[in-house]
């Protein structure tokens, strides 16, 4: 009871029936926005809302260590705990992180190749198999076609909704589809793209492409919890 009225609280469910829609089985999602303005935090509640549904999330870091994966998703739940004044924080934690695990890499030794190998080492031994996988920190300054497209068909195999960070930096402007100059030449790849844009003290959440209707523009982060909220 407490997690299905955690979901319907969920101010995610305002960009469709559920975030999962957004991204489907075998397709792509992104959070863009410049460093340091809370893309990370926002895809944990990502995260968060396929949890509460005891669906598997496999977050995969290319920036930080394990430690400070797990700190940030202890903060947002217990963001959220506060918010709809949850007291059973301790046994809702225990009853959804056994559906998280967190993998890292360095960004010079990411491949799909490696990415593939490491789940296929979960998933055989039956200890981890995910429905949702996050890449958080994967530089799209380069080339990224064909490694997207080993991860799309990656994605696909395994019916995984997949998501990524993506940086962009302010003084760049959106290419003629609306969209990052970073998925330009990917942009037929992803299925769902959420901005992040800060303007004075408020971070606005902007929906780019895929949402099922515009309410995530009257949406925004909390500046001290980083939580959405409504603008």
């Amino acid at each position: 009871m407490l997690k299905n009225d955690l979901i319907l609280r969920n101010p995610l469910r305002l960009m469709g029936p559920e975030n999962r829609t957004l991204v489907p089985e075998g397709g792509f999602g992104a959070v863009v926005a410049r460093a340091g303005v809370g893309k990370t935090a926002l895809i944990v509640q990502v995260a968060f809302n396929t949890l509460l549904q005891q669906q598997n999330v496999l977050h995969v870091s290319l920036n930080d260590p394990v430690g400070k994966v797990n700190l940030w998703y202890q903060e947002v739940l217990t963001g959220l705990a506060h918010q709809y004044h949850v007291r059973q924080i301790r046994e809702l934690w225990e009853s959804i992180q056994m559906h998280r695990f967190i993998m890292t890499f360095k960004v010079e030794g990411f491949s799909v190749p490696k990415l593939e190998e490491r789940v296929a080492d979960l998933t055989e031994q039956e200890i981890f198999n995910p429905h949702m996988v996050i890449i958080d920190g994967l530089p799209f300054d380069g080339e990224m076609r064909a490694p997207l497209e080993g991860l799309k068909a990656f994605s696909e195999k395994h019916r995984l909704h997949l998501w990524f960070t993506i940086t962009t930096h302010s003084d760049e402007t959106l290419g003629p589809d609306g969209l990052p100059v970073q998925l330009e030449d990917v942009s037929d790849l992803f299925d769902a793209v959420i901005q992040l844009q800060p303007e004075g003290k408020t971070t606005h959440i902007r929906c780019l492409k895929g949402c099922l209707n515009d309410t995530a523009d009257t949406q925004c982060l909390d500046p001290t919890t980083m939580l959405i909220q409504a603008s």
